[in-house]
């Protein structure tokens, strides 16, 4: 048997003793959940969850272990995992390491035995809140004295964006991929299209990204505000218009942003495999895999350049958006999944497409 050796801390005074697993470190983020059945191991390395503490919903994790293969970084940056129960003995053929090994690894806490249905109720009803997973002999109200005196970093994007830029050579279009904060799964869609990717840093000027003579560019996904990189909004309203450009998650909302539409913080944000959005031109449903605390402000639309094109179904909030003039589009959810399902992969042959009506 397993000691009640950890307790999550939330910043309201809530304290919920549970088992420990991963890293034995203490690390502050933000607590929200994710309603995904399958994925764990694309999630935990999603940069979208920067700073964070990921609730998983379903009650087992970890059973079909970690492989070499389904990282979608190789530095996940999460500051922890709530679970119900954590399977310590994977079964798959996959599997080559346990989820316990890898946390340890990457110095990464962990806690388990929770009423994980609890929690995630109060983060619907009250919305997402800082927590940290401590020792159960720590007095939570020292804990919670410290939590509210010590603020979360911001702007995410920074630390997860790459430094430099790199090439990622192809025989067919060019395109400039901004790294907000990207996954991996965005990089295989564009190698899978035979593109000649070139991906570059958040700060990024516009000037610097035209000298890469893009045939499209392509804004990632990333973590936390859209409006912590004013340098990437400023960019992207000087290339509006020079050459098809195609957001997906933050790289939806900055586009937004450049266009004079407005975003705001959701009460607990999307996240996982399971959510349905509808196509406002086909009137079809898409279920979508999504990460984001923040949405862009539909009625802030009026005014601006461009159109609804897709809603979330559960709670209609803004899902996507095109350019009136422009081959501009964007979606706040992710068509490249991993995890989840593939409905919306077309969105990058339209980006293709788009690139070569520009070119011809």
């Amino acid at each position: 048997m397993y000691a009640l050796d950890k307790q999550l801390v939330l910043e309201d005074g809530s304290v919920y003793k549970g088992y420990g697993f991963g890293a034995d470190v203490e690390m502050a983020g933000e607590v929200v959940f994710n309603t995904a059945m399958t994925g764990y191991q694309e999630t935990i390395s999603d940069p979208s969850y920067n700073g964070q503490i990921i609730t998983f919903t379903y009650p087992l994790i970890g059973n079909y272990g970690i492989n070499r293969d389904d990282y979608e970084t190789i530095n996940p940056s999460i500051k922890g995992i709530i679970t119900r129960e954590i399977c310590r003995k994977p079964s798959n053929f996959r599997n080559e390491f346990t989820l316990d090994e890898v946390l340890k690894d990457l110095d990464i806490p962990g806690i388990s035995g929770i009423d994980t249905r609890s929690l995630t109720k109060k983060i619907r009803e009250h919305g997402t809140i800082k927590g940290i997973i401590v020792s159960a002999d720590k007095d939570p109200q020292e804990v919670v004295e410290n939590l509210r005196s010590n603020s979360l970093p911001t702007n995410q994007i920074e630390q997860v964006s790459t430094k430099k830029a790199f090439l990622s050579s192809g025989r067919g279009m060019r395109v400039v991929l901004i790294d907000l904060g990207m996954k991996s799964g965005i990089m295989r869609e564009l190698n899978s299209r035979d593109c000649d990717i070139v991906v570059m840093p958040h700060n990024a000027t516009a000037k610097e990204i035209l000298r890469q003579k893009p045939d499209g560019i392509m804004l990632s996904n990333g973590p936390g505000d859209p409006t912590d990189v004013p340098e990437t909004i400023a960019a992207l309203k000087e290339l509006i218009g020079k050459v098809p450009i195609f957001g997906i998650c933050m790289g939806h909302q900055l586009i937004s942003l450049a266009c004079g539409a407005k975003t705001y913080k959701l009460l607990f944000g999307h996240r996982g495999a399971n959510q349905p959005v509808l196509n406002l031109q086909t009137g079809k449903v898409d279920i979508t895999a999504q990460n984001h605390g923040f949405a862009v402000d539909i009625d802030s639309l009026e005014g601006t350049d461009l159109e609804l094109t897709h809603i979330a179904v559960n709670d209609r909030t803004c899902e996507g958006v095109r350019h009136k003039k422009y081959p501009v589009f964007s979606v706040q959810y992710h068509p490249e999944a991993s995890p989840g399902p593939h409905d919306p992969n077309y969105l990058f042959d339209i980006f293709i497409e788009n690139m070569k009506k520009n070119r011809s």
